[in-house]
């Protein structure tokens, strides 16, 4: 690490209090804005999702043994798979799926523990995970400009959607032009100001915030309780194959986080162990009411340009997000916040997820030229943005991302001419994020 680069807070010191506040307060704002989008997206409670963040990341910080500097985040990958599960099961239904996806993390977790983390780099090169992760952008772009385009009738109307447009240019306009913390905050920023412009156009609904109580219970969804939970084979392929490529995201994420603090954080305390703790944060997240989780690149900008690496201040931050929570007029103010202006974040947020498969094929110099790359990204991105479906009889159902996503690396592992050093998925992605930090 450069002399100019020195730790200011290392991962097990402990800030002054005042610091330590506001340091966590810094990391809630960075993610806070992605985490309740998810919610609105999937028709959950934005408050749960706080709380089941918080409640993951304290959960991730306890599994990795308080090594790992990590935010753990609504995933923004499940969306589409939350959303077919609710409408084929209800709000049940997707909280199994949910929990079927932690389950995953948590078998891969334990086999990487006995075998190594190359096998999955190999059963998911950049050539598979790319077009999927563009899948998963694009896949929602219908959802997004719905949102912004139109009324709560579901008609269109040129009012709500200029909400949205102001909405995207600030997010926009701050992405390029802010510096230092405020550039982390883009999202944050760009729906306060579009929730003032909603508020002057008469669009916004304040009923429920002078209903609401200050300590409130949020709208939790408990099995056994409010559903009973039922295993399906649709909701197991629905959901698992997604998880597949989020684990892929998340060993990126490692990597670079452990170029940011200068530890090599797969090796110890271990990879087995981050996955571990993602699995079990997005399985109690589920058993509460709230969208899987995942590691939060915004949280790891946040370390690398504070050079803050506690661990101290994200559990500040998470606890800062349970008590959050909690607070009845803070979760009426964030569910008052209109739909187009939630739609106008969308259409940069999943834009920008597309983008990110895109760069990801780019960084790993996939040759497109190659008729294998190319058949393999080709299939992957028509059958998952095209929604192809694959039934049998009444209960088994594949289809849109999931199936893209299993026949990807069917192609990869039968198609002749595969690389042999597939191990390197997120090298150079790592090197290029390491030289920015």
């Amino acid at each position: 690490m450069k002399e100019n680069e020195k730790i200011v807070l290392d991962i097990l010191d402990k800030p002054k209090p005042a610091t330590w506040l506001t340091l966590s307060f810094q990391h809630l704002f960075a993610m806070f804005g992605a985490t309740i989008l998810v919610p609105f997206l999937v028709k959950m409670d934005p408050a749960v999702a706080l709380i089941s963040s918080g409640v993951g990341t304290l959960i991730f910080l306890l599994i990795t043994k308080f090594q790992v500097p990590a935010y753990l985040g609504s995933s923004f990958a499940f969306i589409a798979p939350l959303i077919s599960a609710q409408a084929g099961g209800g709000p049940g239904a997707a909280m199994v799926g949910s929990m079927l996806a932690g389950a995953v993390y948590a078998i891969v977790a334990l086999i990487i523990k006995g075998t190594g983390h190359r096998w999955i780099l190999r059963l998911l090169p950049p050539v598979v995970v790319g077009p999927v992760i563009i899948v998963i952008g694009l896949g929602l772009a219908g959802t997004a400009v719905g949102m912004a385009t139109n009324n709560p009738a579901g008609e269109y109307s040129l009012l709500h959607f200029s909400a949205a447009l102001i909405t995207l240019a600030v997010t926009i306009i701050c992405s390029i032009y802010f510096k230092g913390f405020f550039n982390l905050i883009p999202v944050l920023i760009g729906i306060f100001t579009g929730y003032l412009y909603a508020l002057a156009i008469g669009i916004v609904d304040f009923s429920k915030v002078a209903q609401a109580s200050w300590l409130q219970a949020p709208n939790f969804t408990i099995p056994f309780v409010d559903y009973q939970p039922q295993f399906s084979w649709q909701i197991l392929l629905l959901m698992a194959p997604v998880a597949l490529v989020t684990l892929s995201e998340h060993i990126g994420h490692q990597m670079v986080l452990s170029n940011v603090v200068g530890k090599d954080l797969v090796e110890k305390p271990g990879l087995h162990r981050s996955i571990m703790g993602d699995g079990l944060a997005t399985f109690a997240a589920a058993l509460i009411g709230g969208p899987p989780n995942t590691t939060y690149g915004e949280n790891i900008g946040v370390l690398a340009i504070t050079r803050v690496y506690s661990v101290y201040v994200l559990g500040g931050a998470a606890v800062l997000a349970i008590t959050f929570g909690f607070i009845g007029k803070i979760s009426a103010l964030i569910s008052s916040i209109p739909t187009p202006v939630m739609g106008g974040v969308s259409i940069l947020l999943f834009g920008i997820i597309a983008s990110s498969g895109l760069r990801m094929l780019v960084d790993s110099q996939i040759d497109l030229g190659d008729k294998r790359n190319l058949i393999i990204s080709s299939v992957i991105l028509v059958i998952g943005i095209g929604g192809a479906v694959i039934k049998i009889g009444q209960n088994f159902e594949l289809h849109g991302m999931a199936l893209a996503a299993i026949i990807g690396v069917v192609l990869n592992m039968v198609l002749p001419g595969r690389e042999p050093d597939a191990e390197n998925l997120f090298e150079n992605e790592t090197e290029k994020k390491s030289a920015v930090s």
